[in-house]
C-alpha cells in the first residue's frame, strides 16, 4: 500500500474547566539543642487569611464587571459545577480585591488627571433603596491622546454618585485644568468659570450630540420602516436633513486626519473644515429666523448657536476631537450591563463598580486581556516594590510567557 493523500476533519469541542484545591504542606521541625521550632513561611494569599487564588478572584471580578454576570448567577453556575459558594462570600471577595488594588487605581487616576484634554460623560445607575430603586449616576473621564498622535496610553476612570448634582464633577476635577470635551450638561458650568481656581477649564462641545438632534428629525430609514409596519411615519424635515448632510461633510474630513499630529490636523481643518463651519453657521442663522420658537428644528439649531464658540474650538486646537465618543464608548459596557444586573445593591456597590470599571475599561483600551491582567496583578502586587508600581499598569504589563503557553496549549 502506498499513501495517496489524507483528509483532515476538524471538530470544535469544549473541555469543561477544572477546579483545584491546592494544598501547601509545611512541615514543622524542632531542634532539641536550641529548643526552637522551625517551619517554612505560609504561602501568600491575595486576601489576608483568604482561601481564593488570584485566578479565581480575577474570574469573579471580570465576569461581574466585564461580562455583566451578577454574583448570584455566578453562584448558581459554580454550584452546578460542584463548588458551592455563598453570595455574601463572593461579595466580600470583591470588596477585599478593591482594597488590594487601591494603590494601582490611584496611579491610574493620577495618569488620567495629568492629561491636557479629557472626555467626560455620565450615565444612570439604578440603586436599590427601601423596596424601590433610585437613580444614581456613574461618571467617566477618559484620556485618549491617540487621535492627535499623542504617545500617552489611553485610560479611563469612573466615579459613582447618588445624584447628578454639579458638585460631583467639580469635586472630581477640583485640581485639574485643561480642555474638557463633554455634552451641554449644566453641572459643568462652574468648571468653565474664568475665576475658577486653579484655573478655568476650556469647554469643547460634541458635534455628535448636535447631529443627533437633527438626525432624529431627518431619519428617512426609520420613517420607511414605520411605513412598512403600517404605522404613520414621522414628518421628515428637509432643513434637518440638510443640517445632517452639512455636518457629515465635517466628519468625512475628520476620518482622514485621525491620528495625525495636532499641528497637521489643525492646518487641514483651517483649510477644509473652517469654510464649511462658516457656511453652516450662516445657513443656520438664516433658517432660524424663519422658524417658530416652538419648532423642534429650531431647538436643535439653538442648541448649537448658543454654544457656537465651544463647537468651533476644534478649529483653533488640533488636539480637540469633533465628538465625545471616547467617553460614550467607555460607558457602553455599563449601559449594556444594566439589562443584566438590573441595579446596584447599595451605594457601596456602586462605588466598587466604578472602581473596577476603571481598571477593566482601561485594560481594554490598551488591548490587554482584563482577566489575565487582573490575575497576574493580584498574584504579584503584595510583593511588588511600591516605587515600581507603574509596571503593573495595563500599558506596561506584559502577559508572562508561562501563562501565555498554558493559554495557547
Amino acid at each position: 500500500m502506498s499513501k495517496l493523500g489524507e483528509d483532515i476533519t476538524e471538530t470544535l469541542e469544549v473541555i469543561p474547566r477544572q477546579w483545584k484545591v491546592i494544598q501547601h504542606v509545611r512541615e514543622k521541625f524542632t531542634c532539641r539543642d536550641c529548643e526552637s521550632i522551625g517551619q517554612a513561611p505560609a504561602p501568600f494569599h491575595v486576601i489576608p487569611r483568604g482561601w481564593a487564588g488570584p485566578s479565581l478572584l480575577a474570574m469573579i471580578l471580570f465576569e461581574k464587571y466585564g461580562q455583566h454576570q451578577p454574583l448570584n448567577r455566578q453562584v448558581e453556575r459554580y454550584a452546578r459545577e460542584g463548588v458551592p459558594l455563598s453570595l455574601s462570600t463572593l461579595a466580600d471577595q470583591v470588596g477585599a480585591c478593591c482594597t488590594v488594588l487601591q494603590p494601582l487605581h490611584e496611579r491610574l487616576l493620577a495618569h488620567v488627571l495629568a492629561a491636557e484634554r479629557l472626555h467626560g460623560d455620565d450615565t444612570t445607575v439604578p440603586v436599590l433603596a427601601k423596596g424601590k430603586t433610585v437613580t444614581g449616576r456613574c461618571w467617566t473621564y477618559v484620556r485618549d491622546d491617540l487621535p492627535f498622535g499623542g504617545r500617552a496610553p489611553p485610560a479611563a476612570v469612573f466615579f459613582y454618585s447618588r445624584d447628578r448634582s454639579g458638585e460631583h464633577p467639580q469635586q472630581h476635577l477640583a485640581t485639574w485644568t485643561g480642555i474638557l470635551q463633554a455634552d451641554a450638561y449644566g453641572g459643568y458650568g462652574k468648571l468653565y468659570n474664568a475665576e475658577r481656581r486653579p484655573g478655568p477649564i476650556v469647554e469643547a462641545a460634541c458635534w455628535a450630540h448636535a447631529r443627533r438632534k437633527f438626525f432624529v428629525l431627518a431619519d428617512i430609514v426609520a420613517g420607511a420602516r414605520r411605513r412598512a409596519q403600517g404605522r404613520s411615519p414621522p414628518v421628515i424635515s428637509p432643513i434637518a436633513l440638510e443640517a445632517v448632510q452639512r455636518i457629515d461633510a465635517l466628519f468625512d474630513i475628520e476620518r482622514g486626519i485621525s491620528r495625525l499630529p495636532a499641528d497637521r490636523r489643525l492646518a487641514i481643518r483651517q483649510d477644509r473644515s473652517a469654510p464649511l463651519v462658516t457656511g453652516l453657521e450662516a445657513w443656520m442663522r438664516d433658517e432660524r429666523r424663519k422658524l417658530s420658537r416652538h419648532s423642534e428644528v429650531a431647538g436643535a439649531m439653538d442648541y448649537m448657536l448658543k454654544r457656537w464658540a465651544s463647537f468651533t474650538r476644534f478649529l483653533k486646537d488640533g488636539r480637540i476631537c469633533l465628538t465625545n465618543n471616547a467617553a460614550e464608548r467607555a460607558l457602553r459596557g455599563l449601559a449594556l450591563g444594566r439589562k443584566a444586573w438590573l441595579f446596584a445593591g447599595s451605594d457601596r456597590g456602586g462605588q466598587r463598580a466604578a472602581f473596577l470599571y476603571s481598571l477593566i475599561v482601561t485594560a481594554k483600551l490598551n488591548d490587554v486581556d482584563p482577566q489575565a491582567w487582573l490575575a497576574n496583578v493580584l498574584a504579584r502586587i503584595a510583593n511588588h516594590p511600591i516605587r515600581r508600581l507603574d509596571e503593573l499598569l495595563p500599558w506596561h504589563w506584559r502577559q508572562p510567557t508561562a501563562v501565555h503557553a498554558v493559554a495557547t496549549a
